[in-house]
Order: C-alpha cells, then structure tokens, then sequence
C-alpha cells in the first residue's frame, strides 16, 4: 500500500518521479486509491455518512426512552444525561473509524509497529474524544437549564436533540481522528487535560480540598467524583502523551536525517521522544496510584516527571541544534520560571503545595505548546509540514494519472491524443520538463521512515 506520511520535498532539493512501473498498473491503482480517500472531499463525504448514522442512534435513543414523558435539560433521567452517553459513544466510535482511515493513508507508520502500541493509541484517542464530548455536551444542557429553568420536553423535542448532538459528536470526531497530527493532539491532550482537571475540582464535595494539595483530588477525600475523574484524566493524559512523543518524532525524523546527510551537528530526536514518553509514564502512574494509595510510589512518579522534564529543557541546544534561537531563549525562559515557583513554595512559602502544582503544570504545557507550533513552523520551512505532505501527494497522483492515461491511449496515442486528463491540463508534464517528487524518499534515496522502501519506479511501497 502507498504511504505518503512523509512528504517528497526537503530542506536540500527534490526528486524527479519517474513514470509508472513497467509491467502493470497496480501501484498507479493504488496511488489513485490513497488520493481518493486522503482527498478533502472524500474525507467529508465520510465524516457526512457517519453524522448521519450517529443521528439516526441519537433518534433511536430518543424514540425509545423519551417518548410519552416529559423530562428536564439537565439532572438525573434528563436529556442532557441521555446525551452525554450518546455523544461519548459517537464520538468514541466516529474516532475509530476516522483513524481507521488515518492508519491506512497518511499515518501508515501507526501500523508498522507492534499492535499493542495501536491499540494503547487508540484507546487513548478514544477516551480522549469521548470524554472531550461528554463534558462539552453535559455543559451545554446544564447551561441550557439554568437559563430556562423549569423547563421540560416532551419526547419529539427530546428526539431531535438527540439527533442533533449524535450527528455533530460524530462528525467532529471523525474528522478531528482523520486530520490527526501533531498539532491537533497537542491541542486536543490540552484541552482534555484542562477540561478534566476543572471537571474535577467543581466535582469536588469538600471545597477546602486546595488546603492540602491537588493530588487530594484523587484521593477521594473530595468525593468519589472528582476522585474517578482526576485520575482518569492524567492516566489518560499520560497514555496520549506517549502517543504525542511517536508523532513529533515522525514529524522531525525526516528533518533530522537531512541534517546528518548535510554533515551538520545531528539531532537527538530519541532524547525528546525518550523523556515525553517517561514523563507520560510518570503521569500515568501517578493517577494509576494515587497519595492515599502509596505516597512512596505517587511522590515517586512525581520527582522522576520534574527531574526529565528540567533536563529536557536544560539540554535542548545539545539533543535539537538547528531550532530558532527564539526557541532556545523561550525554553530557558520557562525553565526559570519554573525555578521561580518552586523558590515560591519552598522555601518562601509564598503559596501552598497546590499552588506551586498548577504553576508546574502550566509552564510544562505551555512550553509543549509553543515547541510543538514552532516545530510545525520549521518543518513547513522545510518542505515537510502537513501542506507539503498533501502537495506532493497530489503531485505524485496527477503524474500516476497520465501514466496510467497513457497505458491506456498506447504510446502513440499518449503522443497524439494526450490532450486529456492530467497531461492537458499540464503542457509541462506531458513533456516530461517538470520536475516531480517522489513521496517518502531523502535526496540520498533513503527512506524518509524506517521499515520504508521505494518500490520499482520510484513509488513507495509497503514492505
């Protein structure tokens, strides 16, 4: 199967794309097929079908438990509870299929591993979506009742909101899985991250909870709530942050074997991909094994965290030299500050435990943030951002095109009639002037991924 995760353009220059192999058609069948289904309108079509199933469960869901009785927005047995499971059930199902799609096009690297990192992904991803939906969902209904208050529908309202909100669960996760890239996980890990932490603290049934620190979440001294949900939020933080650290170390490998091959300072890209995926395991544990349960083994997890994420920062220049030197100041500027806030626990006792938590957590995900859009500002430089991925995919497609067009026309005809197709709307390409890329592939004819090969005729194949 072709892949094109990695894109034909680097830093140095680009390949020329020969014409389709000699002796049948197939990988010019199978380029076509990967551009048809890595195509914005395909993608769309699909997202469109799987609202429309997710809709007709929501109708049914309604149809069957709402119908003959009145019920509130918001509260037990109401709509917008009804909602929630609808919506995590869609939304969770509508992200398997989106990266069901993702793993068979532009992240085939996804499946080249062991299965078990599959699936720990997409449990991730799963749980991610899902939960992302219900909080939005519960949140707006509760809204919703507070501004009306009192109010209650009957079953043909309740059906319809029902519909509504399964169709718009499913659509956003199956296009947010399919679309998925480093950036968009950052962004959505953030915004799960965030979401369940406040989830938590508003769940909480003693409102002193912040006097002794913010592991006492989950503790369930603040009730049994906030206790499910602050652990499952950084249990699951941790799994996507393993997840994340494979998708930066896809993005920057291509960029780190042009730097080798230019005989420049190399990058150490398993030194950030090693501490992201320790610090996700540190996070995991840590909700896996709350205070109350082992405070040897919580506070454990917590000091190795601190300790890989300041020499993370503190080595940058050495393990990725080449970054902009706004790069560098910025994450020397966050690594004081998180100096500062732990000099303003201890020993200046300027704020609590709790205190010096949140300041912690929120100078390692803005630091995450501004490295991750900074990376996808490089790579684009580059020629190997999201944008150069798809260029050259539908490079590659256009020229299988005309060379399937012109197996079908004959040489001759090719060279007489190829006014159609990609070659009319091309005078170069017919000619053979223009210069094509050839997709995952370095200038030194290397794959740009491991496991990779270039198949006869320059496509890329699966091994």
């Amino acid at each position: 199967m072709t892949d094109f995760s990695a894109t034909s353009r680097t830093a140095t220059g680009r390949l020329p794309l020969r014409g389709a192999p000699a002796g049948g058609s197939g990988p010019v069948s199978r380029l076509l097929s990967i551009r048809r289904l890595t195509g914005p309108v395909a993608r769309e079509s699909l997202a469109i079908w799987v609202a429309i199933a997710a809709g007709m469960a929501g109708a049914a869901v309604g149809i069957l438990v709402f119908v003959g009785r009145r019920a509130p927005l918001s509260g037990d047995f109401s709509v917008g509870t009804a909602a929630g499971i609808l919506t995590a059930v869609a939304a969770g199902l509508a992200c398997l299929a989106g990266l069901a799609r993702s793993t068979r096009t532009t992240h085939q690297w996804m499946i080249q591993r062991h299965w078990g990192w599959l699936v720990a992904d997409a449990v991730g991803l799963v749980v991610v979506h899902a939960s992302i939906a219900v909080m939005a969902c519960l949140a707006l209904f509760r809204l919703f009742q507070e501004s009306f208050t009192g109010l209650t529908v009957d079953g043909i309202a309740s059906t319809v909101m029902l519909t509504i909100t399964g169709s718009v669960a499913g659509y956003l996760g199956f296009n947010s899985s399919a679309r998925i890239s480093t950036r968009s996980l950052s962004t959505l890990l953030a915004l799960f991250m965030a979401s369940g932490m406040i989830v938590s603290m508003l769940l909480a049934e003693n409102p002193f909870w912040w006097h002794a620190f913010f592991s006492e979440l989950g503790t369930g001294q603040a009730g049994i709530l906030s206790f499910w949900t602050f652990n499952t939020t950084l249990t699951v933080s941790g799994l996507v942050l393993t997840t994340l650290s494979s998708f930066i170390t896809q993005d920057l490998f291509t960029w780190a074997r042009d730097r080798a091959r230019r005989g420049v300072r190399k990058a150490r890209i398993g030194v950030l991909r090693w501490a992201l995926f320790i610090i996700g395991l540190c996070m995991m544990g840590a909700g896996v094994v709350p205070i109350n349960f082992s405070d040897p083994v919580h506070s454990t997890f917590i000091r190795v965290l601190g300790v890989v994420f300041i020499v993370l920062l503190a080595s940058v220049q050495l393990w990725l030299p080449g970054f902009p030197a706004a790069v560098y100041v910025g994450t020397y500027l966050m690594l004081g500050l998180g100096i500062l806030a732990t000099l303003l626990w201890f020993p200046l006792r300027y704020y609590n435990l709790t205190g010096f938590e949140l300041a912690m957590g929120g100078v390692i995900y803005a630091w995450l943030v501004v490295f991750i859009r900074n990376l996808d500002a490089v790579l684009t430089e580059a020629g190997l951002g999201d944008r150069a991925r798809e260029d050259a995919l539908a490079e590659a497609a256009e020229v299988a095109e005309a060379a399937e067009s012109g197996e079908t026309a004959g040489v001759g005809g090719a060279q007489g009639t190829g006014g159609s197709g990609a070659a009319a709307r091309s005078p170069a390409l017919a000619s053979g002037s223009v210069t094509r890329t050839t997709p995952a592939v370095q200038p030194d004819g290397e794959p740009a991924y491991r496991g990779w090969r270039v198949g006869p005729g320059g496509y890329t194949s699966w091994p």
